[in-house]
């Protein structure tokens, strides 16, 4: 199993789409890399830190959200190999894809866990604070692919927040969101410096 290379089926890929199956956040985070291209041990690498293991891979095979492309018993071709194949391919890549390519072509593991980090407090605090009114805020976590795109949702997240919530909360949750977009350091934005608001 470990040696096998996964791609999402049809129902995997609506699973990130809609969340029409309500997959668990961990689960989801090992599907969302699941690219066709890197073996079960190689995914399981990037997502140990989540308490992932082999279990999880039979999981989303169990439940027709990936199936095997490639078996093999061979070691994996080389990076410059596979990235060689990669750029001779013409297929556009999906959303869900982009950030799995990322990791593979050699974002650090901090990033992929900071990004695993800030994609799950956006989506459980969307969740929890506005509820279907986060969708189209949702929906946009979904298309991130990178921690700037992350960076550029920050000022209509804390928006979203103080308008639902009031200042209180937007004030702890833009806190929170801060430090992990920006490993703690305070950042101002127009936002922040309006007096009406008082987040600061």
């Amino acid at each position: 199993m470990l040696n096998s290379i996964y791609d999402k089926t049809d129902k995997g890929r609506e699973e990130i789409a809609t969340r029409k199956y309500h997959l668990p956040s961990r689960l989801r985070s090992l599907l969302v890399m699941v690219d066709g291209k890197q073996t079960a041990a190689d995914l399981l690498k990037k997502v140990a830190t989540l308490g992932l293991d082999e279990n999880s891979i039979q999981d989303l095979i169990d439940q027709e959200l990936i199936g095997v492309t490639v078996s093999t018993e061979l070691s994996p071709a080389p990076l410059i190999d596979t990235l060689a194949a990669d750029a001779s391919a013409s297929v556009t890549p999906t959303d869900d894809t982009v950030f799995a390519a990322r990791t593979s072509l050699g974002a650090s593991a901090s990033d992929a866990e900071k990004f695993q980090a800030i994609y799950h407090f956006f989506n459980e605090t969307i969740k929890s604070t506005l509820g279907l009114r986060g969708f189209a805020l949702q929906m946009k976590v979904e298309r991130a692919t990178t921690l700037d795109d992350f960076k550029n949702l920050r000022q209509g997240y804390v928006e979203a927040i103080l308008k639902h919530k009031g200042r209180e909360m937007a004030r702890s949750l833009r806190d929170r969101l801060d430090f992990l977009l920006y490993e703690g350091k305070q950042q101002t934005d127009t936002l922040l410096n309006n007096s009406d608001l008082n987040l600061s």
